[in-house]
């Protein structure tokens, strides 16, 4: 149970709130294709807070920092406390620098634990699919084992499995090349667990709703720049900056909405050709 973490509250409904790519730098100003990313960030937190959304934890789903600074790993540690100090468990991005992410991301209400139990009727795992110094995700031998074991110790509770990189096609060959390499691995590791209900991943800076061998599948906006979907080119949206709500109900079921900022706007830089 070391890397567990419990919510021993029983309760119809456990809402989440996922955010995700935030890529902040060292310095404040640092800009991400035309976006300060820092400025983007600190007005998707605050719009979380101005919603009557009443979450019980936050995941951060990656690519956190984008050049591996403390600087930018304590300031969103620092930041995320804005959140009423809900528990914030994180998984790294293919930006993100493991050693420092430990090293800094452990604290009263940021975990780095990827087990967690929700009453009697959920659970969410949380998996590492970075293949450090490549965009691709994989998950590793061990990472399939340790997902198998915690179905396999709790197979009456709906699970929900989150990792970083993405599953479903986005329509863009330059951005799909960047994918999950072994979704097949995950899909029989999956496969005789009939509780899990769905995965959720950031990477890809747009949204998803839809499905993938039977299970429901989200992806995210970016905190920050927002891919466009479609593009066989390299191409940014102007699509706004947001975050997940997520309602995990105790028959199994799941309600879920993004949201996008209201009250500021940032545009990338639509002239660059490459990220």
């Amino acid at each position: 149970m070391l890397n567990t973490y419990q919510y021993n509250t029983q309760q119809d409904v456990f809402r989440i709130v996922q955010i995700t790519d935030p890529h902040l730098f060292k310095d404040t100003n640092g800009e991400l294709l035309g976006i300060n990313t820092q400025a983007s960030f600190s007005q998707v937190l605050s719009e979380i807070q101005q919603q009557q959304y009443d979450y019980d934890l936050v995941l951060a789903t990656g690519d956190l920092v984008q050049d591996n600074s403390d600087e930018g790993y304590l300031r969103f540690r620092q930041d995320v406390k804005a959140l009423n100090n809900k528990m914030v468990f994180w998984i790294p991005g293919n930006h993100d620098f493991q050693p420092k992410m430990f090293e800094i991301l452990k604290e009263e209400t940021v975990s780095a634990k990827k087990h967690i139990l929700l009453g009697d009727k959920w659970q969410i795992l949380l998996l590492d699919s970075q293949v450090q110094g490549v965009p691709h995700g994989q998950l590793e031998a061990e990472e399939l084992d340790w997902l198998k074991l915690k179905l396999q110790e709790y197979p009456e509770r709906y699970s929900l499995v989150v990792l970083h990189h993405h599953l479903l096609s986005t329509g863009s060959a330059w951005l799909d090349q960047h994918n999950l390499r072994n979704a097949n691995e995950l899909a029989e590791v999956l496969a005789p667990f009939k509780h899990v209900k769905a995965l959720l991943y950031g990477h890809i800076h747009q949204q998803v709703d839809s499905e993938w061998l039977g299970y429901q599948v989200m992806a995210t906006p970016s905190t920050c720049i927002q891919f466009k979907a479609d593009s066989n080119t390299f191409a940014l949206d102007v699509a706004q900056p947001g975050w997940r709500e997520i309602d995990l109900h105790a028959d199994g079921h799941i309600e879920t909405r993004v949201k996008r900022i209201q009250q500021a706007s940032f545009l990338p830089n639509m002239q660059v050709e490459g990220y």
